[in-house]
């Protein structure tokens, strides 16, 4: 019965997708999808099962990323002025436009009106012109992202081995390691993991992520707090880091890369239709995932505002770019090693939640474009004991597989990676965070041209396109400046 229904739902799944936007849904479908099907949603798939629970942890395991340790650095550039209060403003404002991208799942009525799979679906739907220039914003994005965590993941897994090495040398630091072997383990990994065929079913994934986040960041503020107690002072500056330190220009750069690195640190819309996609209903799907953009925003700027504030308080200007592994803590080196244990665990959770939409785009383009190819629309069952029986396809299983061993070969070449964060925060926080979710609130809301309303969101829009340029620049500096005293695949430290 299982594997007919299975069956069913992926042809129907595959040709509603081919289909999508010549669907005409029966009324009486749409008005009570409930008491249509116990096993479907009224687009015809398996029922969803999502609550603000699991959403919620979803958008934390995507939000308190490696962003989380670079913000001591970012305060640091700032000051405790700027700092707090440009990390506050991000966050109001990540808050404010993604719960109007809520209103985007579905088109038209918030309860029946046809539901947007993905971020692009929604742009399509809803602006009709714009979808490939979004597209490729977003997925490059994504692509940056896998690049980010594999660089996060591996200077984590080094942390740990030149800790205990620093340890047993007795405090002299004579360790040399490259980069390059944890890069490969934790490409490996992924490899393993990207092949779990929905994103629905990553739910524990995400749960175990979220709990791990919070496990370093924790200990990264105790740490802090620790450190404060001990220096017996607030370390900092109103300011920031001072001339003298760095040059006029390198101040004037350093503060515009902490804006990208910022920014960075909260974006989570690229993927906020893709959860909210996870969601069952009744009640409306946006009203659930409004709560859990609240909560989890709370939530991760509270936290963001301790570890940033004690880190900077700890450390002043010489905080680190990442504050668990720049050495800034030697003792008790154990903690440290469990902190980064949990952000690698943390990291290959936080890959899987951002590369799924960007795989299964891919792999719906493909099946568009040659739905009669056996190699990639055959799946084959494999019998799994004491599980569900495995659907291998072998387009996935390749394209899958080549994209983890790009994203680590690039890891490889360029393993500067504050700069690199603060680029990709920067390219991806103006379009995808702040216009096209402005520009679709007023297409549904059918909000007039000049009145009030619409020219409030187009200077908060307008606002937050200087900021992303100005940090883009800001990294982009950074990243020339880097590749001065560069050379790849080399040994590092």
């Amino acid at each position: 019965m299982q594997m007919g229904e299975n069956a069913a739902s992926k042809n129907y799944h595959n040709n509603h997708h081919l289909h999508n936007h010549h669907q005409v849904f029966d009324v009486s479908v749409d008005v009570l999808p409930q008491n249509g099907s116990k096993c479907y949603d009224d687009d015809g798939r398996l029922k969803r099962t999502g609550t603000l629970w699991t959403a919620s942890s979803h958008i934390i395991t995507a939000v308190i990323g490696s962003g989380v340790l670079s913000l001591a650095w970012a305060i640091a550039q700032l000051g405790w002025i700027a700092g707090p209060a440009v990390m506050f403003l991000f966050s109001l404002v990540t808050y404010y436009t993604s719960s109007l991208l809520t209103d985007c799942y579905r088109t038209g009525d918030p309860y029946t009106g046809e539901r947007n799979y993905t971020y692009m679906d929604a742009v399509q739907s809803i602006l009709g012109v714009k979808v490939n220039l979004c597209g490729l914003v977003q997925y490059i994005g994504l692509f940056g992202i896998a690049i980010g965590y594999t660089i996060a993941s591996s200077i984590s897994m080094m942390a740990i081995k030149r800790s205990n090495c620093f340890h047993q040398s007795g405090g002299q630091n004579p360790c040399h390691i490259s980069s390059n072997p944890y890069m490969i383990m934790f490409g490996i990994t992924e490899i393993l993991l990207s092949q779990i065929p929905d994103f629905d079913q990553l739910w524990w994934l995400s749960i175990v992520a979220a709990v791990m986040s919070f496990t370093y960041s924790s200990i990264g503020l105790g740490l802090g707090i620790g450190k404060v107690a001990v220096n017996g002072t607030f370390k900092g500056s109103l300011t920031g880091i001072s001339i003298g330190t760095v040059t006029e220009t390198e101040k004037i750069w350093r503060s515009f890369q902490a804006l990208g690195a910022i920014a960075f640190a909260y974006s989570y819309s690229v993927i906020l239709i893709e959860i909210q996609d996870t969601i069952k209903s009744p009640p409306a799907e946006s009203k659930t995932m409004k709560k859990a953009a609240k909560i989890s925003i709370v939530v991760t700027t509270t936290f963001y505002m301790l570890c940033g504030c004690m880190g900077y308080a700890a450390f002043g200007e010489q905080a680190p770019g990442n504050l668990l592994t720049g050495f800034g803590f030697y003792n008790p080196y154990w903690l440290i090693d469990i902190a980064n244990v949990a952000i690698v665990i943390h990291l290959i959770g936080a890959y899987q939640v951002f590369c799924q939409p960007l795989f299964a785009f891919i792999e719906k383009w493909a099946n568009q474009k040659w739905p009669e190819n056996y190699f990639i629309t055959k799946e084959f069952r494999i019998p799994v004991p004491g599980f569900r029986p495995y659907n291998l396809n072998l387009f996935r299983l390749v394209w899958r597989t080549i994209f983890v061993l790009l994203t680590t070969v690039i890891s490889m070449l360029l393993p500067f990676f504050n700069d690199v964060v603060g680029i990709l925060g920067a390219l991806g926080f103006w379009p995808l965070t702040v216009y096209f979710p402005v520009e679709m609130y007023i297409v549904q809301k059918k909000i007039p041209k000049w009145s009030t309303r619409w020219i409030c969101l187009q200077m908060l829009s307008m606002a937050c396109l200087v900021i992303s340029l100005v940090a883009v620049a800001g990294s982009i500096a950074g990243v020339v400046l880097d590749l001065k005293a560069y050379k790849p695949f080399k040994t590092s430290y």
